[in-house]
């Protein structure tokens, strides 16, 4: 055999033993990519999969809420709403509310402000006037604000601070109810609406949600310091105490005031959440009327409650208009099921009942 011919088959057998070492290190490489990728999805289905992953937080194409649309840039609307006895029974609307916060006024009573966003609400109210410390929850969430009238201190603040007024164009009366004309006071979302379209007022947002929310079911029990919480009793005055029980068929909570339940005028049906946020805030009389001041600038403690458990979290608000954080007591900022909430704001050293 010639010496040419010998040194072609050796270059022929170095070209074969590349080709095969390159074939096998694509096989393994793509073993490995395999293998990789197979983890990671199995490591996605357990997040899933897992009710207390809050690193997983929201907003996912597959982990999408019903109670807001999360990605909605529409701008909150924030409703003051009379909650004194006389109009129980004919408040409207506060279903429709993704968020309610409850807060003391003077005189013992409490006054709602709803909060509402991409809500077709036909009929909300009775409404009432602005409060000093409500201002900091419209600021908080960037809402256009809707009341009647209000303290002088409010009404200074509301110009000072430039929060979007609505005015009283967008109000109807109902007579019909056989109230006192101050208790007569709706409105719609879409006279709201109308009159901001009108008034060339700005109807986006860029400010984030104030709450993360997750749509598979988060299980509280499993949490530290989780206690039962099918019945909750929130004390705020003589006049006012708010109960919660826990309806575990529809998982949600029933709510009631003074032991009644708290029925909407137009649906005849009582009002629900599920979720509460519940913590207690120094409160004091600032003139001889007994309008309120609050301490709610700062920090505290006080319990989320859902799916018939209560866990332990804090709170913090900065300023006027930073959002107050939620947290665990692990640090980390809450998540909340999939559905309305209602901020019950107490008194300090009144009652609270979880059980």
């Amino acid at each position: 055999m010639s010496k040419k011919k010998t040194k072609k088959e050796t270059k022929k057998k170095h070209t074969l033993l590349i080709i095969t070492i390159v074939i096998v290190v694509l096989i393994v490489l793509g073993g490995i990519i395999f293998l990789l990728l197979n983890n990671d999805t199995k490591e996605n289905d357990n997040d899933k999969k897992d009710p207390n992953n809050t690193t997983n937080k929201v907003n996912k194409e597959d982990d999408i809420v019903d109670i807001i649309d999360v990605n909605s840039k529409s701008r909150n609307v924030a409703v003051m709403i009379n909650n004194i006895k006389t109009v129980w029974g004919y408040q409207s609307g506060l279903q429709d509310a993704y968020i309610v916060y409850e807060i003391i006024a003077e005189g013992g009573i409490t006054r709602f402000m709803a909060l509402y966003k991409d809500a077709n609400t036909a009929r909300i109210g009775s409404i009432r006037s602005a409060r000093i410390y409500y201002l900091d929850y419209v600021l908080e969430n960037d809402a256009m604000y809707v009341h009647v009238g209000g303290s002088k201190e409010a009404l200074s603040d509301i110009k000072s601070l430039k929060i979007t007024d609505m005015g009283t164009g967008i109000i109807f009366r109902d007579k019909t109810l056989g109230l006192h004309r101050e208790h007569t006071a709706f409105t719609s979302m879409e006279n709201i609406m109308n009159s901001a379209a009108k008034r060339k007022i700005r109807t986006t947002t860029e400010k984030d949600n104030l709450f993360n929310y997750s749509a598979q079911e988060i299980d509280l029990s499993k949490m530290e310091g989780a206690i039962p919480a099918n019945n909750v009793l929130i004390n705020y005055s003589g006049s006012q105490e708010v109960t919660f029980e826990y309806d575990k068929d529809a998982k949600v909570y029933k709510r009631f005031q003074k032991g009644k339940p708290h029925i909407d005028y137009v649906t005849k049906e009582q009002y629900t959440t599920k979720n509460i946020i519940t913590y207690q805030i120094k409160n004091s009389s600032y003139d001889s009327y007994g309008r309120q001041k609050l301490d709610n600038l700062g920090k505290g403690e006080g319990f989320y409650i859902s799916n018939g458990y209560a866990v332990p979290i804090t709170w913090q608000k900065d300023t006027r208009s930073s959002q107050t954080i939620y947290r665990y007591k692990n640090g980390e900022e809450i998540v909340l099921n999939d559905g309305n909430t209602f901020i019950q704001i107490q008194p300090k050293n009144k009652k609270l009942s979880i059980n």
